[in-house]
């Protein structure tokens, strides 16, 4: 496993960071962004959602892979493209009448055969696929769009690279573990080691910002800060993720990504960084 991380992870890195380089200079040169990031995230998204049918099913509930990803899809365009703009409609409102669609949409689908028995649970489950994978992928957009494409990669880099720092830390002094009923690989002193990893390359991050003079410039305590924050947040969301692998009775959403586990297993992180990210990082602009 560790000889695959290493042979695969250079790689996902090299393209995602070709892909972020594409994606600023087709900006730049056209006014359009994300046009790249766009189509990349959404076929991630769908493969998510293929990865939690199977989940889902797994545990005996009935799930449509076409209405899980339909959501998700329409999760990832709604909080990318929905605005609260002076003079348009209310990004809120838009959010709330796309999610009221899909809960609806799913109702009628379980429900098609005139049966009510695991509908709720099914309906339930389009709904964590909609806002989980679906709005918050479409936040990690709304970074993007918000800001230059390269601090959307760093707040990546930042969220998986504390992933790394723990790996490596608990592996070579891991000793007391953190959730043993959850995540029995996880231990408080791999914590610590992604912890100073997120942290360090939160400063780094800030001080690249200043020195490209990008759209959000941080001084370097608030990007220790940020970095702090960003690895916490991403450790909570492989975490929730491990509730609902821990659940099916599983360890990894699939074997996709060799050494890494499923798409799922990759995106658990960042899913639940970017809402916070773009929060955070707005208030850091506009405090100047």
């Amino acid at each position: 496993m560790l000889r695959q991380r290493l042979l695969l992870g250079p790689v996902l890195i090299a393209a995602l960071v070709g892909a972020v380089w594409l994606d600023e200079f087709i900006g730049a040169t056209t006014g359009y962004k994300a046009v790249v990031l766009l189509p990349i995230l959404t076929g991630m998204g769908i493969l998510a959602g293929l990865e939690l049918v199977n989940i889902f099913k797994l545990e005996g509930l009935a799930g449509s892979r076409f209405v899980t990803c339909t959501a998700i899809v329409a999760g990832v365009l709604t909080a990318s493209f929905a605005r609260g703009e002076a003079g348009r409609v209310s990004g809120i409102a838009v959010t709330v009448t796309v999610a009221a669609v899909v809960l609806l949409g799913a109702l009628i689908y379980y429900s098609r055969h005139q049966e009510v028995e695991g509908v709720s649970k099914s309906a339930a489950m389009t709904l964590l696929a909609f806002v989980w994978v679906g709005l918050m992928g479409g936040l990690v957009l709304a970074l993007r769009k918000e800001f230059d494409a390269w601090v959307m990669l760093g707040v990546i880099i930042i969220t998986k690279m504390f992933d790394s720092g723990a790996y490596f830390t608990g592996r070579a002094i891991g000793r007391t573990k953190l959730i043993p009923w959850l995540s029995p690989g996880k231990t408080v002193e791999g914590l610590l080691g992604g912890l100073a990893v997120s942290t360090g390359l939160g400063v780094l991050g800030a001080w690249l910002c200043g020195r490209c003079q990008l759209s959000v410039r941080p001084d370097l305590l608030t990007g220790a800060i940020l970095g702090m924050v960003f690895g916490l947040v991403g450790q909570a969301g492989d975490l929730m993720a491990s509730l609902l692998k821990r659940d099916a009775g599983i360890k990894d959403y699939s074997g996709a990504l060799p050494g890494f586990g499923g798409v799922m297993d990759v995106l658990d992180s960042p899913l639940l960084v970017a809402p916070v990210a773009y929060w955070l990082l707005i208030a850091v602009a506009h405090s100047g």
